[in-house]
């Protein structure tokens, strides 16, 4: 509440505390300086008017390579709602119109973005653009709280039926073939995304009517990821993928130290939203190790923090930072500190407010 920023003293106020301990009005002043504040402005004043950011769709950072001079749409939405802006804003509507499109069969050259190029008279590429895009659309959509939406669930059933039939194949534990010197992701895999999860970790009602998948699910993303890189070989083009999930993502020492704190954070609140965290021993000792490291109030207080941990990844630009780092050391704390009370709460603890 002192050291977060608006963001994060919002979020503590209405998810952390015990319901009834604020008093509303508190809230409803602490969600408009939320509002004004410089975190939730800079990314609204980037959308167009036609709800797109960027001029692209899923860009994680600028690529001169790619053509992407700017984050793009999807993650700059998901942006805004872990900032906590109200969905009913102009923002969400503007976005929502163009994510729903998203979903649907429309073939529109115009809604490839970014994919336009590698798609323009390659069927295959074109394909697998839009799949890709259909998954990344679905887990916002998700998180934005259209889960009841039959438009949302009907895509995500489809998601979620074509990662099951990769789980359920010999394709899960030998998905890669030979390409020349390259390795390449067999043509016919569908594995698990960082999309699609999120997008599962969004639908509890999903989760229920598909329980043997998510059982499954956990299972698998509880594995270590293969460690040799590889590319997907989509149309005439070898492409690098930084959104698939070959099991777990987090690279972490014997003591359970990650390399890279936020990813393993994210990955972490993925896990315990679908009911999987158990299941996965690297996850579950990153997190002892970061409980380990916090103090008798709470607060995560490593030895020799210099600086607030880097994101190696760029898949977690919308979840972290929330609060802006200054020369303090409680503010290089507070954005852990936070997310290891809210994994808390998610996995059925009690918190106690210090």
């Amino acid at each position: 509440m002192q050291h977060g920023g608006e963001i994060i003293a919002y979020r503590t106020m209405t998810e952390l505390a015990p319901a009834g301990a604020v008093d509303p009005a508190v809230i409803e002043a602490a969600q408009q300086a939320l509002l004004a504040s410089k975190p939730v402005m800079t990314v609204i004043k980037k959308q167009k008017d036609t709800g797109v950011w960027g001029g692209n769709l899923l860009g994680l950072a600028v690529s001169k390579a790619q053509g992407i001079k700017d984050v793009g749409t999807v993650p700059q939405y998901r942006r805004l709602l872990e900032l906590r802006v109200p969905r009913g804003g102009r923002s969400f509507k503007l976005a929502d119109r163009l994510l729903f499109r998203l979903l649907s069969r429309d073939d529109d050259p115009a809604l490839l973005f970014e994919f336009r190029k590698m798609g323009s008279g390659d069927p295959h590429a074109e394909s697998w653009s839009r799949w890709v895009i259909r998954e990344a659309s679905c887990a916002a959509l998700a998180e934005a709280g259209h889960i009841d939406d039959p438009r949302l669930r009907g895509s995500a059933h489809k998601v979620a039926s074509a990662v099951s039939q990769f789980l359920r194949s010999p394709l899960s534990e030998k998905p890669f073939v030979k390409a020349g010197k390259k390795t390449i992701l067999h043509p016919e895999a569908y594995p698990p995304s960082w999309y699609s999860v999120a997008m599962l970790a969004a639908m509890p009602s999903l989760q229920r009517e598909r329980a043997g998948f998510t059982e499954r699910l956990g299972h698998y993303l509880a594995q270590p990821a293969p460690k040799k890189t590889y590319s997907l070989h989509v149309g005439k083009k070898i492409v690098k993928p930084q959104h698939l999930l070959l099991g777990d993502p987090i690279q972490a020492d014997s003591k359970g130290v990650a390399k890279d704190i936020p990813l393993a954070l994210h990955y972490i609140e993925l896990l315990a939203n679908i009911g999987a965290l158990h299941t996965a021993p690297v996850a579950t000792r990153v997190l002892c190790r970061l409980l380990k490291d916090c103090d008798d109030n709470g607060v995560w207080h490593p030895k020799n923090l210099r600086s607030l941990p880097k994101a190696a990844n760029k898949i977690t630009y919308h979840t972290f930072p929330l609060a802006t780092e200054t020369k303090t050391a409680e503010s290089r704390q507070v954005d852990l500190t936070f997310r290891i009370a809210l994994i808390a709460k998610q996995l059925g603890w009690t918190l106690e407010m210090a």
